[in-house]
């Protein structure tokens, strides 16, 4: 009998052992919206809610456009207070003269929908639907592109601008294996480790793409010196303030070496031209950055860090009412 009753204590003990884990795993896991997207060249990620504690974006007036209100009629969806998290895949085009431009994107929103609502929006502006394991996918002309949409969950919503529907398929063949917390594509199982916890937003991979023009990089017309398909781990997370990363791994040591020389030249022009500029809540905010700013090397790896008050992130959000 004592034998029996240590049996079943181990037995119980290693079943609660094995829930711990799967807890622990599943805590550290990516985001299921991230873990679903296909393969691609960089993946970007934004969780809302944080953002709307700190900012209350969802109680503030935004203008919108005739056809984001004929959306909102249609199917009760307000992007600013439904949507809690998205997740974006980038895809370098191999013609970036073509209909997509340099980059396509597919994508995975998360929030509060109404399946059957969104359903009929969207079968009423489609071209044309598909059926593929079990999901409608509705293809939908924007322009000179066809997106094409599905419904995955009450919860989820799928998207791709690609010009196949493989993307789209790949994201429902994933849907179908979610509950394992090592899925997701090789992009993410190689940088997600990375990416530092309770980020709310982080970008990995060639997350340039989107500011990639005539082969360089570009902010606000200012031409960054880093090379176009460089990889980035970049992220942002609330930690008593607002705290700004952004990891470039480069080719070797002596190359991060070069880029973080030039990333140090460029902030220094940054802080003396906005030193001279008029005082605005937006500007404080970005003075606030730059005087934070760091940049460092570690080995192969060029590290920039940031960071911002939220009493500075309220003023500036105030300012925007």
């Amino acid at each position: 009998m004592r034998k029996r009753t240590r049996y079943s204590l181990l037995i119980a003990l290693a079943l609660l052992g094995a829930l711990v884990v799967a807890i622990l795993l599943r805590k550290n896991a990516p985001p299921e919206v991230a873990r679903l997207l296909p393969e691609s060249d960089g993946i970007l990620y934004l969780n809302l809610k944080p953002i709307r504690l700190i900012t209350k974006l969802d109680q503030k007036a935004i203008t919108r456009t005739p056809d984001y209100q004929k959306f909102i009629d249609a199917t009760g969806f307000l992007f600013e207070r439904d949507l809690d998290a998205v997740a974006f895949s980038l895809h370098r085009m191999d013609d970036p003269t073509g209909p997509n431009g340099p980059v396509a994107y597919s994508e995975v929103f998360e929030g509060r929908f109404d399946g059957k609502r969104l359903s009929d929006y969207l079968r009423s502006i489609s071209s044309s639907t598909e059926n593929y394991a079990g999901h409608e996918i509705f293809t939908v002309p924007v322009e000179n592109r066809k997106l094409r949409v599905t419904t995955l969950g009450y919860d989820m919503v799928a998207a791709s601008n690609m010009p196949t529907a493989e993307q789209l398929h790949s994201i429902l063949d994933r849907y179908r294996a979610s509950a394992s917390p090592f899925s997701g594509s090789s992009l993410l199982g190689e940088h997600y480790s990375s990416v530092p916890l309770l980020s709310f937003a982080w970008g990995i991979g060639q997350i340039g793409l989107p500011l990639t023009e005539s082969g360089n990089m570009n902010i606000g017309g200012v031409q960054l010196p880093l090379p176009q398909d460089a990889t980035f781990v970049a992220s942002a997370r609330f930690v008593g303030s607002l705290r700004l990363r952004v990891e470039e791994i480069a080719a070797n040591e002596q190359a991060a070496a070069r880029d973080a020389g030039n990333m140090n030249m460029l902030l220094t022009l940054f802080r003396g031209f906005e030193l001279n500029q008029a005082r605005s809540a937006e500007d404080t905010l970005l003075l606030e950055a730059l005087a934070n700013t760091k940049i460092e090397q570690k080995k192969e790896r060029t590290v920039l860090t940031s960071a911002i008050s939220l009493d500075a992130l309220r003023r500036a959000s105030n300012n925007q009412k």
